[in-house]
């Protein structure tokens, strides 16, 4: 396999050069299930592990490699087998937090150029929900594109198209039918050979139907949305990489029902740009754009440059960010806690 292909940059290369241990290869890891991970690499796809120092030293769910991420590993090739010992580093992420009360990252895809939020142009299509995978998109580091599925479903696409152009400023919007195959040439030019793209989505907006297209086959099994609430069922069980044919790299990804935010503040800026300028102008910098006297956001609303329910959700996001970095520094510290724990337990052992 050619790595340049699938996203290898120079600086890699010299990254894995100057590793101390000899006689590793690089691979991106292409699929992860119960911390066992298929690996793509010059020797062909292995089966890999972390080593057992990896994993001494990883602290947290985020220290472990993701679907994305180069690594350097050591290659049993007549196995198919590996070991890994380093991640690379990521140029970007895509997080959330991870299921559960706990806070902890969960990385959906790592070293990702360009972020497919898809949604469907159907009775389901929330502006709201778009907001908060544009949030975590710009965060991620990668360039979010919206692509509205369905089109063929859809009598009035113009005006659904409007509604989101309202929350997602700046971000290109591209309306397509997979089933019609209309307006995939639209995305070509994001899905270049060596770049890589994740498809980001609720259940049964027409991710799987998309990487259909974009493969030429049916690689992915397609379900139909349940009729009475609009809403998708669960296609992609996992998220693997998958190699189109112009050279470029798909990552799919499960449908999220819950998108749960992860530490977000620039992303925040990011998606409401627009809020975020506004508040610039306000009289007061601790304006809360409630009451308060001279606010310019206030201001926008009343005029109908924005609404009520854009500020509404901002805020709410806002709120939901505070509290889980609130919960984050707590974890964190419990966690070295006991990291040097174990450290001081293996000093005291070898003394004896």
């Amino acid at each position: 396999m050619n790595l340049f292909m699938i996203g290898l940059k120079e600086d890699m290369k010299t990254e894995l050069a100057n590793f101390p241990k000899k006689e590793c290869i690089l691979g991106r890891v292409a699929l992860e299930h119960k911390r066992m991970y298929r690996v793509w690499t010059e020797e062909g796809e292995l089966l890999c592990e972390v080593s057992g120092k990896f994993s001494f030293e990883s602290a947290s769910r985020e220290d472990f490699p993701a679907v994305g991420d180069w690594v350097i590993l050591s290659s049993r090739k007549e196995e198919g087998t590996g070991t890994i010992h380093a991640i690379l580093p990521r140029f970007s992420k895509f997080s959330r937090k991870a299921a559960g009360n706990t806070a902890e990252e969960q990385i959906v895809a790592a070293n990702v150029d360009t972020v497919f939020l898809v949604n469907s142009l159907n009775d389901d299509l929330n502006v709201r929900r778009i907001e908060r995978y544009l949030l975590l998109a710009w965060e991620s580091g990668a360039n979010p594109v919206i692509v509205l599925t369905k089109t063929d479903l859809c009598e009035n696409v113009a005006s659904k198209v409007a509604e989101v152009e309202a929350v997602a400023l700046g971000v290109p919007i591209i309306p397509v039918s997979a089933e019609l195959n209309e307006g995939l040439d639209k995305l070509k030019p994001y899905l270049e050979e060596g770049k890589t793209v994740a498809l980001l989505g609720s259940s049964g907006v027409g991710k799987s139907t998309l990487t259909n297209s974009l493969l030429g086959e049916k690689k992915q099994a397609v379900k139909e949305i349940r009729e009475d609430d609009d809403k998708g069922r669960h296609t992609t069980t996992h998220r693997e990489l998958v190699l189109l044919p112009g050279g470029a790299v798909l990552i799919d990804t499960p449908g999220m029902r819950e998108l749960q935010l992860w530490e977000s503040q620039e992303g925040l800026a990011g998606a409401f740009s627009d809020i975020e300028e506004l508040g610039g102008s306000c009289r007061f910098r601790d304006c809360r754009h409630t009451d308060e006297p001279g606010c310019a956001v206030r201001e926008a609303i009343r005029s109908g440059i924005l609404t009520e329910e854009r500020l509404s959700s901002y805020n709410k996001l806002q709120k939901e960010l505070a509290f889980i970095e609130r919960k984050a520094d707590k974890r964190a510290q419990i966690e070295e806690k006991k990291r040097w724990k174990a450290i001081n337990k293996q000093i005291k052992t070898k003394k004896k």
